[in-house]
């Protein structure tokens, strides 16, 4: 069997690299782009393979067919059993151009690559954030119906999703993770991001506030979180499935998911910051007509000393987006394919088990 994956180098994709790699007989592509040649060495010591099985191929997310050589499309065209997509903009703080460029465009070059190379299938990684804002239970076989995309990061995990849809001519399968937090086993983690941000949040307040004061916290929706290795072993055991899985998105989520009172709640834990003794309800903050906020953000001295405290904190100026998070994440499709696979409940502290045996 032979893979190609963008995205190899990131904390999911040299992951799932290793995975498929653990399948006998296996050989990756991986797309390189230029700059990033310092990271092959500890990547092989890390897969533990050499070059004959994961082979380097140069080129660039968002150049046209992802600018590989064509004498290298010419090689790898009818030979790749499948293309893995898990290059993309996952920084909130990210502005619009580069989320556009990497996320919606990188996947029509990524989409022309693959029909150029003939490859057998496309598994498209995308994210919960394809469904926007929507209030309800969005289940896997929605789309369309994805709403409040203002957010840069939605609008483009949704357009990017869109464009597999419409214009692969490559039988394709969708993944949507949740948020993706470190390895269920070890806590490994590569960067501050999502519900990390609330780790830093936390840090701060205990270096300031003294030990008596009461943690005030906030109690507001659901945050989807799942660990690293339970997204890798969902993907690596639906992608080597006998059945066809053409056409299908599978939601890699957590059932239930936890409250943001919850996560700040195991955050103060970590930091061995005093224990959070009183939430407010976050949905109160709704009660607030909207004109008057946006009165209050339009006082510069207001706006001033938000962003200076967003700044200090390192934090990103649309993170309490999430903090009343409205969707729901059903997952039937998945439980269906991987009964008693990929561990029990995908939360943050199960454990995946699941190692295919299909292939």
């Amino acid at each position: 069997m032979h893979y190609f994956v963008t995205g190899a180098t990131g904390f999911i994709g040299k992951r799932l690299v290793k995975a498929l790699l653990a399948h006998r007989g296996t050989t990756v592509h991986f797309l390189v782009r230029a700059g990033s040649e310092g990271k092959l060495a500890s990547l092989y010591e890390y897969w533990g393979v050499g070059k004959s099985r994961a082979i380097p191929v140069p080129g660039d997310l968002t150049a046209k067919k992802l600018g590989v050589a064509p004498e290298t499309i010419k090689a790898l065209k009818g030979q790749v059993n499948a293309v893995f997509h898990l290059a993309a903009v996952y920084d909130l703080k990210a502005d619009a151009e580069s989320q556009v460029q990497v996320n919606v465009d990188g996947t029509r070059n990524l989409v022309e690559f693959a029909r150029a190379i003939d490859a057998g299938h496309l598994h498209h990684v995308s994210s919960i954030a394809a469904s926007g804002l929507y209030e309800g239970v969005f289940r896997e076989d929605m789309f369309d119906e994805a709403e409040n995309l203002e957010h840069p990061y939605f609008m483009t995990k949704h357009e990017s999703e869109k464009i597999v849809r419409k214009e692969s001519k490559v039988p394709w399968t969708i993944y949507r993770p949740a948020l993706v937090v470190g390895d269920s086993k070890t806590g490994e983690m590569d960067k501050v991001d999502g519900p990390y941000y609330f780790f830093k949040l936390i840090q701060r307040m205990r270096q300031i506030l003294p030990p008596w004061f009461p943690n005030v916290g906030l109690e507001g929706g659901r945050i989807n979180i799942v660990p690293v290795d339970f997204v890798v072993a969902c993907i690596d055991h639906i992608s080597h499935l006998r059945t066809n899985q053409a056409g299908k998105c599978y939601h890699i989520v957590d059932p239930t998911g936890y409250r943001v009172g919850d996560v700040l709640d195991i955050f103060s834990r970590a930091a061995h910051a005093p224990k959070i003794n009183l939430f407010v309800n976050a949905a109160l903050f709704g009660f607030v007509p909207k004109s008057v906020k946006k009165g209050m953000m339009a006082l510069a001295p207001v706006r001033r000393i938000r962003q200076a405290v967003m700044k200090d904190l390192g934090l990103p100026e649309d993170m309490f987006t999430f903090v009343n998070y409205p969707t729901r994440f059903d997952r039937r499709e998945l439980d269906a394919t991987t009964p008693g696979c990929c561990g029990t409940t995908g939360s943050a502290t199960s454990t995946p088990t699941c190692s295919s045996t299909a292939a």
